[in-house]
């Protein structure tokens, strides 16, 4: 079978400008819409996780509040007793790896921002959290120091509450309690809740929420090794001490459990995400179809010159499958400069959109889609008239 040279298909993409342009744009934009849904699904997912493999977490919640840490409440006491008596806590440096931490949901407002109330998700820490969190670094500034009305903001907070960035710029002001709250710092907990989370020393918390004698859960870091506490060791000591009303979860499996109440509102955003990107998807054919199916008396001609409609056929896949390539490079090089930790408000907090290797690979599968079933359509619909018909037509 006489096959045409690859060099034809690639100089007819050059004839045309229009049509080169349709076809760039064209795949360019839905690998675009297949990146943008899926860092969406990839952003939430990683979010909740909650995994990052360096160790194990447990948290001790107060018995009934498994499905939810800002009920919680746990006698204050719960953090040196868990200490003393679960032997292989992680344990550096003399300091215990055992979180006292406060998790609350409250109305702040920023500084020349009227009386418009915004709810900031906050969380009451002690310096130990920055050990027992492994995730999370300052990035900008200091932690704050206690009874000074000091906080940190994470990097997403202004996201979660619907601010610009620079509005919680250090130095700037948050108010709630009735008084000013000064940020004096800025972490990064990448892929996490805490992420969009405010801390503030835990007694400063406390006071603020008239918890003195009371914690939301205390987080403790299991140590590795032969000496190392087992989640059954943490588990035994919540079930062991009744007067406490604690219980012990994995951390992972706590957000997990969220993960799981959010499911229903992922499998939507999932079922809108594919619908979208079909979307562009059909858009893409639609406008390779365009592109190609005005080329009856070129692929009428070269029938007379005797190529084969397999031949013909192969060599319009072959322009129109790189000149898709051509768009996906595009469109992967924009997504992944415009969209790759963009911050999305949700109602778990914040997160942001997420465009890694899977994601990469989806949306330059879903582009070359276009350019390969693009051509095909518009092929047959030109291969189906006679030669000297397909000679006539303009």
């Amino acid at each position: 079978m006489r096959q045409l040279p690859f060099h034809y298909a690639f100089r007819n993409l050059g004839r045309s400008g229009v049509r080169l342009a349709a076809s760039l744009i064209g795949s360019s934009l839905v690998v675009l819409l297949i990146l943008a849904s899926g860092g969406f699904i990839r952003g939430m997912q990683l979010t909740l996780a909650q995994d990052d493999g360096l160790h194990e977490n447990v948290m001790i919640l107060g018995t009934g509040s498994e499905e939810g840490v800002e009920r919680s409440q746990i006698d204050s006491s719960v953090e040196g007793i868990v200490a003393a008596s679960v032997p292989g806590i992680k344990r550096q440096g003399g300091v215990v790896y055992a979180s006292p931490e406060i998790h609350a949901a409250l109305p702040v407002r920023e500084d020349g921002d009227g009386d418009e109330d915004r709810v900031a998700v906050m969380r009451g820490v002690r310096p130990v959290a920055l050990l027992v969190h492994a995730r999370v670094e300052i990035v900008e500034g200091r932690s704050p120091r206690a009874g000074r009305d000091e906080l940190m903001v994470g990097e997403l907070a202004a996201a979660r509450l619907g601010l610009p960035e620079e509005r919680l710029a250090l130095g700037r002001t948050l108010h709630f309690d009735d008084r000013d709250w000064s940020i004096v710092g800025r972490f990064s907990a990448p892929n996490s809740v805490m992420n969009a989370e405010i801390w503030l020393p835990l007694t400063d918390l406390q006071i603020a929420t008239n918890r003195a004698a009371s914690l939301s859960c205390v987080v403790v870091t299991l140590g590795r090794g032969a000496g190392g506490a087992t989640f059954a060791d943490v588990d035994l000591f919540a079930k062991g001490r009744l007067d406490l009303e604690v219980t012990a979860i994995r951390e992972r499996d706590y957000y997990a459990s969220i993960a799981a109440f959010y499911g229903p509102i992922r499998v939507m955003i999932i079922v809108t995400a594919i619908l979208v990107a079909s979307g562009g998807i059909l858009g893409g054919l639609n406008t390779m179809y365009a592109a190609f199916a005005a080329r009856v008396r070129e692929v009428g001609m070269l029938q007379a010159l005797g190529f084969t409609r397999v031949a013909i056929v192969a060599n319009l896949v072959e322009e129109s499958v790189f000149a898709s390539a051509c768009g996906v490079l595009i469109g992967t090089l924009l997504g992944a400069a415009l969209l790759d930790g963009v911050a999305v408000r949700s109602s778990m907090g914040a997160f942001a959109l997420v465009v890694d290797a899977p994601v990469v690979l989806l949306g330059v599968a879903g582009g070359l889609v276009v350019g390969l079933v693009g051509a095909l359509p518009p092929a047959v619909r030109c291969l189906r008239l006679p030669i000297a018909e397909a000679l006539k037509s303009y």
